[in-house]
This record gives structure tokens, sequence and C-alpha cells, in this order.
């Protein structure tokens, strides 16, 4: 048996989450003062995900990089191989907060977009 702790971060409490598991499943979850703990610590065990956010190179832009996020959470272990695929991508100005810059990063389904408005350099 071994014993993660996390820190919940649904609620302003941030409650110390002790997951019990053996061979990956989970047998219990204790520490939590609200429902969203436990579905939280147990999304965080088993499917980790993070928003990504980044910059990209823009070409005639007033800015030499543009601010991006992901649309949707994509798996955290790939995270890394996401930025190293958004460092090979370029745009060009103008760029709209919201454009799509990376449809459907590493076949994820999520689509990667502007965060903010860049206009053209003049």
């Amino acid at each position: 048996m071994k014993t993660h702790t996390f820190t919940c971060i649904k609620c302003p409490l941030s409650c110390q989450i002790k997951l019990v598991e053996e061979n990956n499943e989970i047998l219990k979850v204790e520490g939590h003062t609200c429902n969203q703990g436990e579905k939280y610590v147990t999304e965080e065990f088993t499917n980790p995900v993070r928003t990504l956010t980044t910059t990209i190179r823009i070409q005639k832009g007033v800015l030499p990089v543009l601010p991006v996020k992901s649309e949707n959470p994509l798996p955290k272990h790939l995270m890394r191989k996401c930025v190293e695929e958004l460092s090979t991508v370029k745009v060009n100005a103008p760029v709209i907060c919201g454009d799509i810059v990376c449809k459907n990063i590493l076949n994820t389904g999520v689509d990667i977009v502007a965060s903010r408005n860049l206009p053209r350099r003049t």
C-alpha cells in the first residue's frame, strides 16, 4: 500500500487529502472537507490534467511573441511535448484573442488559442 498526500485547490480550505492505493487502485481517500476534494484527488491521481499557457513566435506583430493557452486541459504527461511542438509554430499578425493557432495539438482533440489581440506592426 502507498499513501499520497495532495493539497486540494477546489476551495479556499486547501485540505490536505490522503489517498491510499495499491497497484494503482484507490482504496481510501480521507481528509477532505467536501465532495469536491474527493473528486479532485481521484482525478489528480488517475488522470492529471493542466491548462497549458505559453508563448509562440509571431511574425510582423508589434511584439515578438504571442501568449497562447489550451482551450481545455491537457494530460499532464504531454505538457513538455506540447511546448516542444509549439516552439515550432509561427503565426502572422494580426491575431485576435481566441484565434486557433494550433488545432488538435498532438492529436489530443485540444486546440491552442491566442490569449490576446496582437496587431500587425506598421
